[in-house]
């Protein structure tokens, strides 16, 4: 677990090493500061605070603890989070995909052997609705995971992309997808491969396309998605420690 860009017990040593360890007054001592940061992940100081205020007759201390209290401040759980985040980056990499260029592009033509016989450059047709399929798919997903989501700014962005996609549906009907009434999609194939693959290429590749602006929109869903799990618990109710900063592949890179 990567814990503020430090990957293990000791690497958190070899950062706490380099503060003061001298005797003077006022100074740290490293193996101090790193003995306290193990008591608290472990637990113990919560322990020693119920034992001590509890002997002494202060049961405030132990009534709050004995309630399922945390330190959360986000609007969704982790587990709420990581499928909107892990959905968001599964979207963004469908997009992507179908906005690769050169010979990545799936939208670069090849020679096609007709019913009749004759061999003509033409789309791949077979390869373009699979990278539309998925898409599709992925797009659903994400929908269908933020509709548990209470994050604002989450919401707030689906459904821009939603608004977003509402004004693409004729373009959109014209390749043989739909937009359903719970605002995911559907794909018919026969539709698709009847359809002229030049649409579908502005559709979903280049700069200001319909695909770059949901990858766009899908990687502001993913960070804000890792922004609100920062705000989740870092010490559950026990004290015991949390692992909420594990998810989310750039949320590090904030740090």
């Amino acid at each position: 677990m990567a814990f503020f860009g430090v990957n293990d017990a000791s690497s958190v040593g070899t950062l706490f090493s380099s503060l003061n360890n001298s005797s003077k007054s006022g100074a740290v001592n490293s193996t101090n500061v790193f003995a306290d940061h193990a008591s608290i992940r472990s637990g113990s100081y919560f322990k020693l605070l119920k034992t001590y205020y509890g002997s002494e007759g202060n049961f405030a201390v132990s009534k709050i603890a004995d309630k399922k209290t945390t330190t959360s401040v986000a609007k969704d759980s982790t587990k709420t989070l990581s499928r909107i985040e892990s959905s968001a980056e599964a979207l963004k990499d469908s997009a992507d995909a179908l906005m690769a260029k050169g010979t990545k592009s799936v939208f670069n033509q090849t020679e096609i052997k007709k019913q009749d016989g004759v061999v003509k450059a033409d789309y791949d047709r077979e390869a373009i609705y699979g990278k539309v399929n998925d898409f599709v798919k992925k797009y659903n997903s994400l929908v269908d995971n933020v509709e548990t989501s209470n994050t604002k700014s989450i919401g707030r962005n689906v459904d821009q992309m939603i608004s977003l996609t509402d004004s693409r549906e004729r373009t959109l009907n014209k390749i043989g997808i739909t937009i359903n009434k719970d605002d995911t999609l559907s794909i018919d194939k026969d539709s698709f491969m009847k359809s002229d693959m030049e649409d579908v290429k502005n559709l979903f590749n280049g700069s200001g396309s319909y695909g770059y602006s949901v990858s766009a929109k899908a990687s502001m869903i993913d960070y804000q998605a890792q922004n609100e799990a920062s705000k989740a618990n870092t010490y559950g109710a026990r004290g015991s420690y949390n692992y909420n900063y594990s998810y989310g592949s750039n949320y590090n890179s904030f740090i």
